[in-house]
């Protein structure tokens, strides 16, 4: 993913001997107008505009939209914004996955290269959702229902592996880990993302879209959700 090179709007950031590069809010500040009464979630997705202004899919008249939302905390535009990731559960994720295959298999019948189809932003599909409870009250109640459920989606579960070998950008946390929000906050959140882009390594926070009720919760680490 290529991002913006408008070094007017860079900063750099040296942590233990390495170079971060940022989009400045303050640079964009000083270009597009005051922000200080900006909400932080705002803030976010301005610097979310800032990194992939290009002049079609993000513009100026985009990020100039954000700033000015501060004078009636309202806009009626609309603005390209990217996730730093996806997070899915099994009920939505997986017909997801099988668009993906889908769209790979028309790509090869009109003779391109399925290879090219990827997601675009990283994506975790957690298995939850299709988990029952066949046996309860014993020490072995949660491998016995965990062995039940992989037998139960057998063709499921061999789907998925190869979606997760296939595709970059996808990945799959098996069953019996635990519910795809907490799995999110404990393990998945990164608070501050880090991605290299024409050699230089740039840090940039963590945002999702999610395919759940409680995504959300994502917010009591800071990260918007």
């Amino acid at each position: 993913m290529i991002f913006n090179k408008n070094d007017a709007l860079q900063s750099t950031l040296a942590v233990n001997g390495q170079t971060f590069h940022y989009y400045s809010l303050s640079k964009a500040a000083e270009q597009f107008g005051n922000i200080d009464k900006l909400p932080n979630t705002l803030k976010i997705l301005l610097e979310n505009q800032l990194r992939f202004q290009d002049g079609e899919t993000t513009t100026d008249a985009d990020i100039q939209a954000l700033v000015d939302w501060q004078q009636d905390a309202r806009s009626d535009r609309e603005i390209g914004y990217r996730p730093a990731r996806v997070l899915m559960q099994d009920f939505t994720g997986v017909p997801g996955a099988v668009d993906l295959a889908s769209m790979r298999d028309a790509i090869a019948k009109l003779g391109g290269d399925p290879n090219k189809i990827n997601p675009l932003s990283p994506v975790d599909l957690v298995i939850d959702h299709s988990v029952m409870v066949d046996h309860f009250g014993d020490d072995s109640a949660f491998k016995d229902n965990v062995a039940i459920e992989m037998e139960r989606n057998q063709e499921r579960y061999e789907f998925l592996r190869w979606t997760q070998k296939a595709f970059n950008n996808f990945r799959v946390v098996p069953p019996g880990t635990g519910i795809c929000h907490q799995v999110n906050l404990e393990y998945l959140g990164k608070t501050v993302f880090t991605q290299v882009s024409d050699g230089q390594t740039y840090a940039f926070p963590d945002t999702l879209v999610g395919t759940d009720s409680h995504t959300t919760m994502i917010n009591g680490l800071g990260v918007l959700g």
